[in-house]
């Protein structure tokens, strides 16, 4: 999959930077060539011996050697490689990049380089969490550099949240999809997946029975041709896929701002099952059973996402996919559908019981567009995520 390629790896000072050594022999089973550079922070934390003996060549660490300065070796560096990779990318790193900064090998190869960057960040969750931190990767993600993670879990300071490392294979599998030379290379698609749930109180939730397995399909379809894919997710049964921008949420307007930040985007493709309704005002409190009889919910409406990204009159995706699912009267609702929301085409298909196709391996859709409508046949869900990501690679061609 990567056989020929050239990696340039920096690793980074973090507890994270065990896992660039698996990352080195994962590269490396894949047929890569991995060029590694150590920071000053990273090696106290990997040896460059156990770095230099994984990759099979020198480790690269101090940017004033004069054996390869005299041939400007931190440009050559910069540039040879098909991918910049930096895992772990602290905190620290980040800032530096986003305000370009060149104080060591690590730095002033990134400002350097005119080739693509890829980011494994790995921090503490309240430096993650900082204003500072979000301003840069909002920064570098301008500046068109490309992230994977980080996941959400323990650490090693003993608190929980986002900041973990993503796993080699998540890494490997992003190294893959930015190399990938097909059709969609150089395009960022959002997609929305899974349902929403909507708290009634601490421990009670309004949610439906979406799996997301259509959603994830999407995603590793677009990923597979080359797209760089924001995968914005409900609490979903099915893994989200490997290679893509994961960005978890919970309820419907933690969609909507997920989604805002993930634009501009050349496409947007919404398979997410958003709730409707929402509770007006969920308690803080698990409600209990009471003499005074049921408990009454008030229901507000909640953001229409695919009718907002539709009618943006500035950022809007190049095609706006929406997904339609119905139980009566799917190509008349769903032509509806389309026309309220302003999107470009619309994906229906019938989850009424009889089909088995919510939260089933299969699917049978109808494309809606401009041209009218166009019905597939019955197929795995993976089989119609690759004829939509074909049809949108071709769309965004045109």
């Amino acid at each position: 999959m990567l056989a020929g390629k050239h990696i340039l790896l920096i690793i980074g000072g973090g507890i994270a930077a065990y896992k660039s050594l698996e990352l080195i022999r994962r590269l490396q089973d894949q047929g890569a060539r991995v060029t590694p550079v150590l920071t000053k922070a990273g090696a106290e934390f990997v040896t460059p011996l156990s770095v230099s003996a994984l990759a099979g060549t020198a480790v690269h660490q101090e940017l004033f050697d004069l054996t390869a300065e005299a041939e400007m070796g931190h440009i050559q560096l910069s540039r040879s490689a098909d991918l910049l990779v930096v895992a772990p990318a602290t905190a620290d790193l980040m800032a530096k990049m986003a305000q370009g900064f060149a104080n060591d090998l690590a730095s002033t190869l990134l400002l350097a380089t005119d080739t693509p960057v890829l980011l494994a960040p790995a921090m503490n969750v309240r430096m993650w969490e900082h204003p500072a931190t979000q301003r840069n990767l909002e920064t570098l993600k301008a500046d068109g550099v490309s992230f994977v993670g980080p996941n959400e879990g323990s650490m090693a300071c003993g608190e929980f949240g986002p900041g973990r490392m993503a796993e080699p294979d998540e890494i490997l599998a992003a190294i893959a999809a930015k190399l990938a030379d097909g059709a969609l290379k150089g395009k960022r698609i959002l997609v929305t997946s899974g349902p929403t749930h909507e708290p009634i109180d601490p421990v009670r939730y309004i949610a439906n029975r979406s799996s997301g397995a259509q959603g994830a399909a999407v995603a590793r379809a677009l990923r597979d041709l080359g797209a760089e894919v924001v995968f914005v997710t409900g609490p979903a049964e099915v893994r989200p896929p490997e290679g893509v921008q994961v960005v978890p949420v919970e309820s419907a307007r933690e969609m909507e701002a997920a989604v805002q930040q993930a634009l501009p985007a050349d496409a947007g493709v919404f398979a997410a099952a958003v709730a409707d309704w929402r509770v007006a005002s969920a308690s803080d409190r698990k409600l209990k059973k009471s003499k005074d009889g049921l408990p009454v919910l008030e229901f507000a409406e909640n953001p229409d996402i695919l009718k907002t990204v539709s009618q943006m009159k500035q950022g809007r995706p190049g095609l706006v996919v929406g997904f339609a699912a119905e139980t009566n009267d799917v190509i008349e609702n769903a032509t509806a559908k389309r026309k309220r929301k302003g999107c470009d085409w619309i994906v229906a298909n019938d989850v009424s019981p009889a089909t088995g196709i919510m939260g089933g391996s299969e699917n049978a859709v109808i494309l809606i567009s401009d041209e009218g409508s166009e019905e597939w046949p019955r197929m795995g869900k993976d089989e119609v995520a690759r004829k939509l990501a074909e049809r949108i690679a071709a769309a965004l061609a045109g």
